[in-house]
């Protein structure tokens, strides 16, 4: 199976288009194999290799370089809303590759949320289990890495819209934990990003499984009447045979929460669909040990107790962790705007229990002020960095209570992703004195 990658690789000319982790990931498993192979490298950046087989496309303009390659290997960050692609070029990614090459059973996981804990509690019932299995993709394992190695005999794989975006294979059993509006600022509107999020479904056949948030009316955005799959729909209450893993679920620390609760039975059910079984399914769900960044606690510090959810980076997941935690009593938050609307998140803010409200540029502030001109009575602050918000939240957050920093926003407007800036959360707070 890997031989008939290189195979693909060998036939034609190809372009990696973007040099970050996955770019490197998918010159070395060329290079490693066909080490005089021409190829192409185009970023925004410059790009220092020493190779005498790679053309360097760098600057402002690499985009420019698509039109002269018949295979480009896109990055999945980089937008292509305003970009022509060539009818004859073929735009890929290294998962699309996996999931056309791997002779695994892939499980892909995707969704606006919940994607790493769902993907992280189905490898570890899998794991439990004692089959060969492998949790790559979106958490940051490039998936080709995996595909070289060959020794999982099921492939759990993280997908975000952007690797879905070009994909032209489905995994045999694919998972929509659900879908809100994100990434607004790559797709031509919410549209785009529900069709990229579908290509996880669309070349699925008979004998795949697709498994869904029952509390999504998801037919408004497939025919499920042409779809060839079996289709099950999962409560956040779970089903019949769950209420051994919801207890578990309810009594794991790491696992706080009705969204988490959903997270669980979906996992359990894509396990079911497999063969693992149920004490298997319990045990794993026992000694889950949480996510990074997800509702992460960071300790008690001066009576008051912190946590760290950069990873939520949509209004509904902030109001999730606030509500699994029931005693948060100052909330930090705001990112980058990238045109999702905030009326609704401005409302529930207005309305919840939390007192003191933390905002960070730029949503933050933007949130922030439209707050006071409404007369919000709550204790409303403007933080122009994470050390002010910090200090801000030790000077006001009530001593036994809770503060989370939830950001409602990608980070990318000061950080250079989500774990940067839930990093320096941390740092502030252990680095902080009275």
């Amino acid at each position: 199976m890997f031989q008939q990658l290189i195979e693909y690789f060998r036939e034609r000319s190809v372009l990696i288009l973007g040099f970050g982790r996955e770019g490197r990931s998918t010159y070395n498993v060329i290079r490693r194999n066909l080490p005089d192979k021409q190829i192409g490298i185009a970023d925004m950046r410059q790009v220092e290799l020493d190779d005498p087989n790679v053309t360097l496309h760098c600057g402002e303009n690499y985009l420019e370089a698509i039109e002269k390659y018949d295979t480009v290997i896109k990055t999945p960050g980089i937008s292509f809303r305003d970009v022509m692609v060539p009818q004859e070029t073929e735009v890929t990614c290294q998962t699309d590759l996996f999931l056309r090459f791997s002779k695994c059973i892939c499980i892909g996981i995707t969704g606006t949320k919940g994607k790493t804990t769902t993907s992280t509690l189905i490898y570890e019932m899998i794991k439990q289990s004692g089959r060969k299995v492998c949790l790559i993709g979106n958490m940051g394992i490039p998936v080709l890495d995996t595909l070289e190695n060959g020794d999982a005999e099921i492939a759990v794989i993280e997908m975000s819209s952007h690797q879905l975006e070009y994909t032209t294979a489905s995994p045999h059993i694919a998972v929509m934990t659900n879908i809100y509006p994100e990434h607004l600022d790559h797709y031509n509107g919410f549209s785009g990003y529900v069709t990229a999020k579908l290509n996880i479904i669309r070349h699925q056949v008979g004998c795949d499984y697709f498994i869904c948030n029952s509390e999504q009316d998801f037919d408004k955005y497939y025919n499920f009447a042409k779809a060839q799959p079996s289709v099950i729909k999962v409560s956040k209450n779970g089903g019949k045979g769950d209420e051994l893993i919801i207890a578990a679920a309810d009594a794991n620390e790491r696992l706080k929460g009705i969204h988490n609760r959903q997270n669980v039975c979906v996992a359990a059910t894509v396990a079911r669909c497999i063969g693992i079984s149920e004490d298997d399914i319990l045990k794993a769900v026992e000694k889950f040990a949480g996510i990074e960044n997800r509702m992460e606690p960071i300790g008690e510090y001066y009576g008051i107790k912190f946590y760290n959810d950069a990873i939520a980076t949509i209004p509904h997941a902030v109001e999730c962790a606030v509500e699994a935690l029931e005693d948060v009593d100052t909330l930090i938050f705001g990112g980058m705007d990238r045109g999702i609307d905030y009326s609704g998140f401005e409302k529930y803010l207005e309305k919840c229990k939390v007192r003191n409200l933390i905002g960070m540029p730029d949503t933050g502030v933007n949130i922030c002020n439209a707050l006071l001109e409404r007369g919000c009575p709550k204790n409303l602050i403007i933080a122009n960095t994470m050390e002010e918000a910090v200090d801000a939240a030790f000077r006001f957050t009530r001593k036994g209570k809770s503060c989370i920093m939830s950001p409602a926003a990608s980070s990318y407007n000061v950080y250079k992703d989500f774990e940067h800036k839930g990093n320096h959360y941390k740092e502030c707070i252990k680095a902080w004195k009275e």
